[in-house]
């Protein structure tokens, strides 16, 4: 088998039988509210609510899987995300020995992640390709098998079981949107479903600010993006010509419209999903047109920093009009604080916090500055709240959206 060769619909066949015990069968959930705004009729595929928290799992598990005797040595990969959890996850149950090499940059809870399933977790200096080459150098060292992120045959096979498994959900689908970053999804999902159902449309995404296959000039370095799950700075070459190959078209999306993904699926159908897994849905908000028959949209993964997710929330708040931030002088006397709260919770305005402004502001003997965050239902509400403090004597001296 050449190294560059790529798995066949009988491939992936084989890789469902194999990782059958291993995965969900993920669900396909109504997103009536998007179907709404693209008139059109659209499903999500809850990929994120996958074992390990992605798709990435089923590569791992065909990988490891494939490996037979070689993998009584153990496997080792560079990675701070997907890869390296489901890596961690599919060899603990394989009783595989697993070492991930991460950068220091890599989230704590994402290292934890990994030594909790039993793997071995090696630091190194640099980005996450530093992690990947250093990887790469010390798989002879330590006696480990290297597994691509991406790029690899058994791989790629792993991840096209989800190409079947919708098209056995959703026969009649039309339009399936994936997320393209090293192109093992995409090309795995474009090789069974081309096989199984050659008329589906399929359209790849990729974050604006990284996308090798709409733009060639890249970065150096991969830029900071929400998707930074799929922020690959050169397609492999198993899944380069299969990606450019069999999908219809591949689109990008901007940071903002990735933001606003993850808070409308966070929101309308309450479901987490990482920047990544949320590029389809931004696509298809941003770009309607694209939701052509019946639209399916592949969430491929959920696991998300609770600190993103935090500011996104605050983003989508403040973007609605729903949080309101009040300066005001109050007399510095027991009781006066929770006279101001009260004026506000009469017109149903939620705080959210409060914290006194001693420096750096003119005050006069006997007073206090105080500033103050609710949450309010739109402008309209945040006006009748203040108008509510207003009358009940206190001065606000600002006001605003946050």
């Amino acid at each position: 088998m050449s190294p560059s060769a790529a798995p066949t619909i009988d491939d992936i066949v084989t890789a469902m039988a194999t990782i059958d015990s291993a995965v969900d069968v993920t669900p396909l959930v109504s997103a009536s509210g998007l179907s709404a705004r693209v008139g059109g009729d659209v499903v999500l595929k809850a990929e994120c609510l996958q074992r390990a928290g992605s798709f990435k799992i089923r590569g791992a598990t065909n990988k490891v899987h494939s490996l037979d005797d070689a993998a009584a040595h153990g496997v080792i990969a560079g990675s701070a995300g997907n890869h390296a959890r489901s890596l961690s996850l599919a060899a603990q149950r394989a009783n595989v020995p697993c070492t991930i090499v991460v950068p220091e940059s890599a989230p704590v809870t994402k290292v934890d992640a990994c030594r909790a399933l039993g793997a071995d977790v090696i630091e190194c200096p640099g980005t996450v390709d530093d992690a990947i080459s250093h990887a790469r150098s010390l798989a002879d060292e330590l006696d480990r098998h290297f597994c691509p992120p991406f790029d690899d045959f058994a791989t790629i096979a792993g991840q096209g079981t989800l190409g079947l498994e919708l098209l056995d959900q959703l026969p009649d689908v039309d339009t399936v949107m994936i997320p393209v970053g090293g192109g093992g999804l995409a090309g795995g999902v474009a090789l069974a479903l081309r096989a199984r159902k050659p008329t589906v449309r399929l359209v790849g995404v990729q974050a604006g600010v990284c996308a090798p296959y709409v733009d060639d000039r890249q970065p150096d370095k991969s830029p900071a993006t929400l998707a930074d799950g799929i922020a690959v700075k050169q397609p492999g070459a198993i899944t380069g010509p299969l990606v450019r190959g069999l999908l219809d078209d591949i689109v990008t999306v901007e940071e903002d419209d990735i933001a606003d993904a993850m808070t409308m699926l966070l929101e309308e159908s309450r479901l987490v999903v990482e920047g990544a897994g949320a590029v389809g849905v931004a696509a298809l908000a941003a770009d309607p047109s694209l939701a052509r028959g019946r639209t399916a949209v592949v969430l491929s993964g959920g696991n998300v920093d609770l600190e993103v997710l935090q500011r996104l929330i605050r983003r989508r708040e403040s973007r609605a009009g729903r949080r309101i931030i009040v300066d005001a002088v109050i007399d510095d006397r027991p009781g006066a604080l929770a006279e101001l709260l009260r004026a506000f919770a009469s017109e149903g305005a939620d705080l959210i916090e409060v914290t006194h402004l001693r420096e750096g502001i003119d005050l006069g003997l006997g007073a206090t500055a105080v500033r103050a965050t609710f949450r309010v239902r739109d402008t309209e509400h945040a006006d009748r709240a203040r108008a509510a403090a207003g009358a009940a004597g206190f001065a606000i001296n600002d006001a605003y959206i946050s």
